[in-house]
């Protein structure tokens, strides 16, 4: 049974599910995405993603007309596989289409880059033997790209992943609930003390990728909340 959270970005709540493997996930349409689909590798008993995800995905499959294969979607940074900042720890990110042929895979970007329901579709020349898309959302705190910038009161999965990473390194949040509040905040700021950082408890650019080097690939601690 998987914990699943997942930041509605129309009522700008966050919202917890539970599903079985087999189950489809939260606001999947005709049980095209399972749970253990949207799992992937992911060893978590604790997901997240959001609602626009969720439907942009319904959209795809609709578009696509045909069932789509997932090599990846799920990773808490802790896991790593993907880059520091990748949108799959914000669960907003899906690899699909590696058990398709080559001429599939083609007919599966095409449909995604002009569908109109992602984000960000990868150039295909950079996925030869996959097809990326995500549904990001915010406004990076980087000027290269990345996760936005976070500070008391912000709520949603990227949240999460801060909270993820602060409890990992054992800045413990209180809790891990997309919710950025005053023990959220007094993590950061602990931890941005402890690594020469000015500690004003805002996750920004600087913040966000000391983080994720600190945490991508390293695997569960003590500390870990599920």
């Amino acid at each position: 049974m998987a914990k699943i959270l997942v930041f509605n970005n129309d009522t700008d709540r966050m919202e917890t599910y539970y599903r079985g493997e087999n189950d489809p996930m939260p606001y999947n349409s005709n049980g095209t995405l399972k749970v253990r689909e949207f799992r992937g590798s992911s060893n978590s008993s604790t997901l997240w993603t959001t609602k626009r995800t969720m439907q942009s995905w319904n959209s795809q499959r609709y578009v696509f007309g045909s069932p789509i294969p997932v090599g990846f979607a799920f990773k808490r940074p802790w896991e790593g596989g993907h880059g520091t900042q990748s949108q799959h720890y914000a669960g907003t990110a899906f690899d699909v289409g590696q058990r398709l042929s080559g001429a599939q895979r083609t007919r599966l970007w095409n449909s995604a880059n002009n569908s109109g329901v992602w984000s960000f579709v990868e150039p295909i020349s950079l996925t030869p033997t996959w097809v990326h898309f995500d549904k990001r959302f915010g406004t990076p705190a980087c000027s290269s790209g990345g996760y936005p910038l976070l500070k008391r009161g912000s709520l949603s999965n990227y949240v999460l992943i801060a909270q993820d990473d602060l409890n990992t390194l054992g800045y413990r949040t209180g809790g891990l609930d997309g919710i950025f509040g005053a023990a959220t905040q007094d993590a950061v700021r602990r931890y941005q003390s402890s690594v020469g950082l000015s500690a004003d408890g805002i996750v920004g650019c600087n913040t966000w990728r000391a983080l994720q080097e600190a945490v991508v690939g390293t695997g569960r601690t003590s500390t870990t909340i599920d």
